[in-house]
Order: structure tokens, then sequence, then C-alpha cells
């Protein structure tokens, strides 16, 4: 799609986690010319625990978690994960879930995307029937072309 994308192997527990995640933002703004990446707008991706890394980077910033204080990511895309909490300053989210998952409700996903339109941050939500947990890229599956709707989503951002 013409997009720079990077891949974060991470430390356990959600602190070191989200202090890995921190510190890789800020090496990609401290090394984005020689990477040749623009990171205006960046987005956060991520599915199970790294959904919840890329929400509480979204919510609460790379400073807070030890990196530099850089720009809030334009977008957050997450994938099935419980993960509820949020602020009123969180970039805008896409979900998106499968309705048998067993790991993560669709039900507290569904109510994340709820309370932060309710407080005017633009947010999608999106539940597949007859899915489980792990669906990845969708291929092959009801979810199919998710990967597509989570760019549109970005993009959508990127013109604001």
């Amino acid at each position: 799609m013409g997009y720079n994308a990077f891949a974060l192997i991470y430390r356990p527990g959600a602190q070191t986690a989200c202090e890995d995640l921190a510190r890789a933002i800020s090496f990609i703004f401290e090394h984005a010319k020689e990477l040749e990446v623009d990171p205006d707008c960046y987005s956060l991706w991520g599915g199970s625990a790294g959904a919840r890394m890329a929400a509480y980077l979204g919510s609460y910033g790379t400073a807070a978690y030890g990196g530099d204080d850089l720009p809030q990511a334009g977008a957050v895309i997450m994938q099935y994960t419980g993960h509820s909490d949020y602020t009123e300053n969180d970039p805008p989210t896409y979900v998106c879930v499968g309705e048998n998952d067993g790991i993560a409700s669709w039900r507290t996903m569904e109510q994340r995307v709820d309370a932060l339109k309710a407080i005017g941050i633009d947010a999608e939500f999106h539940k597949y029937p007859n899915l489980n947990h792990g669906f990845g890229l969708g291929i092959g599956t009801i979810a199919a072309g998710w990967l597509n709707d989570a760019v549109a989503f970005w993009e959508k951002q990127m013109d604001n």
C-alpha cells in the first residue's frame, strides 16, 4: 500500500512493553531521514496485547513511557483486545474483533469505541460473526478486507 511499517518484539509486562514501544517510536522519529520515512500522522497498530500497547501509547504518549516528547499518533488501529482504558485526548481509533473471541470480548471493545465517540473522538467498531481470537490479516475469513478499511480510516485522519 506504499506505507512504511515497523514490527516490534517487546519485553514481557505491560509497562516494559510500552517502554519498548516508546523507545522504538522515538528511534524512528530521530532517524526518520535515514530510514526515509515521514512520521507525520503516524499510526499505531496492534492485536491482542499489542493493541493494548498501541492504545496506551496513543492515550498517554511516548514521554509517559520514557520516550521522547513526540506528537500524538494520528490513529490507533486495534484488533481483538479487552483494553477498556481511554482518555479524552485519545487519537482516532479503529477497532476490529471476532464475535466468538474467547479471550477479548467484543462488547468491551464496542463499549470503549462508544465512549470515545461520546466525547467526540472519531472511532470505528467492526465485529465479525463466527470469528475467533487472532485472525491477523483476515485472509480467507469473514474479516478479509479489514486491513483496507483500517488504512482508509487512517488516511481519513491524514486528511483532517
